[in-house]
């Protein structure tokens, strides 16, 4: 009996010792499948989430890249606009059908100024902005070599920029990149020249204006063929700058639309006879107050095809006004040193006279005022 007990008790810890052994292995398994499925889980929820997160940001993208889309397209409309004589329709339709490259083009820079002097300078900022070619080297050289070398004026911190777009003609852009490399003041966007595309210009320099200086006090606008006396304008800032909304410069009051020469506009495009008044291209200034709602309205109309008349259509469109100024002369001035020493600019001189007479103007002893209204 004794032996027979032993042997049952014997198989009954070996069946309790295989019992646990399963139990330990079932809950080893079902620790590993519920690690397993947790892992899983864990796994898709980060799939998931990433997935989520890439759809947030295409979303995000398309959503930008819309409002860019509106804010360049849709939002530029045709407008009415009237002073106290006339009212000038501009119909976006023709304006797309006849220069559709100036209505769509997004502004893209491919050289930018050098900016970290004017930043670091709590002296207001008075922008000089040239227009000028790419194979216009030498007038950009006489212009430094002058009225552009003074960098401080009566308070003012003066800061050159020649606004510039591209060419097809081999070299001349390479050019153009080394002088921005040694002097940077160029800012360049990647249309080609063109004289229509003059107002292109326009719209981005005060888009670049608006984003990158939000800050300048004012801006001068000119061309790369004149003589300029930044002194002059400092003293005209000085002596004009009460009214936060008012451009100055040579003002053309209404000026009849020409339907032949370069300057040709069709009536298909802009039936009406008379230009709103505006300020001749060769040189005028405008209050940084100002560059806001000139861009706003850049937004909004359609691009006119001639730089000059486009700005007078921007200021109307802005609800801006005009000061007309003599000492503002568009189409040149007979050389006398004291004249130019009281002109603010002088349109119409090439490089090496640009020089003599720089030269000349700062010998000169003169005495009384010969400018004015």
């Amino acid at each position: 009996m004794t032996r027979k007990f032993s042997l049952s008790l014997g198989k009954t810890t070996v069946d309790c010792r295989s019992l646990k052994l399963a139990v330990v292995s079932q809950a080893i398994v079902r620790q590993r499948f519920v690690f397993l499925i947790r892992t899983t889980l864990v796994s898709i929820a980060i799939l998931a989430t990433r997935s989520w997160i890439i759809s947030q940001q295409e979303i995000k993208r398309q959503l930008c890249t819309q409002h860019l889309d509106l804010t360049l397209f849709a939002i530029r409309d045709s407008a009415n606009l009237s002073d106290r004589l006339y009212t000038y329709h501009l119909n976006m339709s023709k304006f797309q059908s006849d220069f559709p490259h100036l209505q769509n083009y997004k502004c893209s820079v491919t050289l930018t100024p050098q900016k970290e002097q004017e930043l670091g300078n709590p002296k207001p900022v008075l922008i000089m902005a040239i227009k000028s070619h790419p194979r216009s080297g030498a007038r950009r050289s006489a212009v430094r070599q002058t009225w552009a070398r003074v960098e401080e004026v009566g308070g003012y911190w003066v800061k050159l920029i020649f606004l510039i777009a591209k060419t097809e003609v081999s070299g001349q852009l390479e050019l153009v990149a080394l002088e921005s490399r040694e002097f940077g003041d160029i800012l360049q966007w990647d249309f080609n020249e063109g004289h229509h595309n003059l107002s292109l210009k326009e719209r981005c320099f005060l888009e670049w204006l608006d984003s990158d200086l939000p800050h300048v006090e004012f801006i001068f606008k000119g061309d790369d063929d004149e003589y300029v006396n930044p002194r002059a304008v400092v003293d005209y800032i000085k002596e004009h700058s009460s009214s936060p909304n008012t451009l100055h410069g040579h003002l053309q009051r209404h000026s009849a639309v020409m339907r032949s020469t370069k300057y040709a506009i069709s009536k298909t495009l802009y039936s009406f006879h008379k230009y709103p008044s505006f300020l001749s291209g060769g040189g005028f200034i405008f209050p940084g107050t100002s560059v806001k709602y000139l861009h706003e309205a850049a937004q909004k109309i359609p691009v006119f095809p001639l730089d000059d008349v486009y700005f007078g259509f921007l200021a109307l469109a802005a609800n801006l006004t005009y000061r007309h100024d003599r000492r503002f002369y568009v189409s040149g001035l007979a050389f006398n040193a004291c004249k130019y020493q009281e002109a603010l600019v002088v349109h119409g001189i090439e490089p090496e006279r640009l020089i003599q007479i720089w030269t000349e103007v700062q010998r000169a002893q003169c005495q009384g005022g010969q400018g004015g209204q």
